[in-house]
């Protein structure tokens, strides 16, 4: 028994060792515990743990960002009802959005972007990595100006852009890989069926990604989109100072524990960390020839 296990610990260190040719190992696993060389139960337990290990090494293509985007959106659409009572704010979203993602670093994505209007009274914004992006209605009554609006959007686009929400699948991915190796082990060692256990690896994209909306990214992401959204801002002639009024008037209203107080860092101390780089841009302050516009939109 004790060689076994060493004999299982050993191979599967190999196995990360050589994680670039998972498959391969795997295969190789399989025909060894067929032809006797390795006691099958060991043999199994290499197999699951390369795939395992090589699934999460894989790089996630655009295809796939935006249908796990889109598994994102039809549970926030589980929990919120879309507003299109005034379909003329969404499309004035949608321009903003444009205007901003056109003088970014990623201007295109499968099937781009797009923001829609949840008909809450909750302040909140969500976006995913399919190019979804969700304000509530409580938000936009929030905002003072199209530049604070403009820095909602931009920091949603910034979240995606960043790959915030994919970086958390990897993450999981990897963590699910290392518990199917250990898993994997320790039923060689014991004589369980390995395979039984490979279901730990496939846990759903929607329970991640459940848990991030519920959840929040984490306050040093936060303060990145933050300061991501203010040079996709002066990029797109917006002023970055627009994204501080938001937060502003959030600090004066927000209360902890619902919308963007359950998932974010407090207004305060986003406003703290914005203030550090705000006066980096040098962009002229054309507002005023906005606010029409904007006061004939949130009207």
């Amino acid at each position: 028994m004790k060689n076994k296990i060493i004999t299982t610990i050993i191979a599967v260190i190999i196995i990360s060792i050589l994680i670039i040719s998972c498959s391969t190992v795997a295969f190789a696993a399989q025909i060894a515990g067929a032809v006797g060389l390795v006691d099958p139960n060991v043999a199994s337990a290499i197999s699951v743990s390369a795939t395992a290990i090589g699934a999460a090494a894989e790089q996630i293509t655009p295809e796939q960002e935006y249908y796990i985007g889109r598994a994102v959106a039809a549970n926030i659409l589980g929990s919120y009802r879309l507003w299109r009572d005034k379909p003329a704010l969404t499309e004035y979203l949608n321009f903003i959005c444009t205007a901003i993602v056109i003088n970014s670093p990623r201007p295109e994505i499968y099937n781009g972007y797009k923001v829609a209007i949840l008909d809450s009274s909750e302040i909140n914004a969500f976006a995913t990595s399919g190019g979804h992006i969700f304000v509530t209605r409580g938000l936009i009554g929030a905002a003072g100006s199209e530049d604070a609006l403009a820095g909602v959007i931009a920091h949603e686009i910034a979240h995606i852009q960043l790959q915030h929400s994919i970086r958390a699948i990897r993450t999981n991915r990897i963590t699910q890989a290392l518990l199917v190796t250990g898993t994997a082990t320790v039923g060689a060692a014991t004589g369980m069926n390995v395979n039984e256990l490979t279901d730990v690896f496939n846990e759903s994209v929607g329970e991640i990604v459940t848990t991030m909306v519920n959840n929040g990214y984490s306050q040093t992401q936060e303060f990145d989109a933050d300061n991501t959204a203010m040079s996709l801002m002066a990029s797109a002639g917006y002023k970055p100072s627009g994204l501080l009024d938001m937060l502003r008037s959030l600090n004066n209203i927000q209360t902890a524990g619902s919308g963007f107080g359950r998932t974010h860092p407090t207004p305060a101390q986003r406003i703290t960390n914005a203030e550090r780089t705000v006066n980096n841009y040098n962009v002229t302050d054309n507002t005023a020839l906005r606010q029409a516009r904007f006061l004939a939109a949130t009207r």
